[in-house]
């Protein structure tokens, strides 16, 4: 099976003190921590990230409630996503639903066999969330080649 070099697709956990990035690979199989993020300087990453690598998508974790409802996060991450839609016109941004992103990120740390406090130094969490909503995005929504 011969794989295809596509362009990379980025994912975010926003929040408001760190935000998590993460790329795609070459091939948009896999993905992998680009970092944690202030809100002041997210966006020169992703402009970084662009310059480094083509990129097409960037899909932003969207928080909402576990019946499906908003929460306080939503209108927050909803002005980021329009910011986002300004700065970088020309890519598609699309959203996944982030519910328990953060509680399986931790699991994941865990299992990983990473001491305690190497887990819970600042931006690990908020990056390794990162990676596993754009991994779901990837497995659920990108299946095409």
């Amino acid at each position: 099976m011969q794989h295809t070099i596509r362009k990379r697709i980025l994912g975010i956990d926003y929040g408001t003190r760190r935000i998590g990035l993460a790329k795609s690979d070459p091939f948009g199989t896999f993905a992998q921590p680009a970092g944690t993020f202030s809100p002041d300087t997210i966006l020169s990453a992703i402009e970084h990230e662009r310059n480094a690598h083509p990129v097409e998508t960037i899909v932003v974790g969207y928080p909402l409630n576990r019946d499906g409802t908003h929460n306080s996060m939503t209108d927050v991450v909803d002005r980021f996503i329009t910011l986002l839609k300004k700065t970088f016109p020309d890519l598609s941004i699309k959203t996944i639903d982030e519910h328990g992103s953060s509680k399986q990120a931790q699991r994941l740390l865990v299992q990983s066999g990473l001491s305690r406090k190497k887990r819970q130094q600042k931006g690990r969490l908020d990056s390794a969330a990162a990676c596993l909503l754009l991994q779901n995005y990837l497995d659920t929504f990108d299946n095409a080649p």
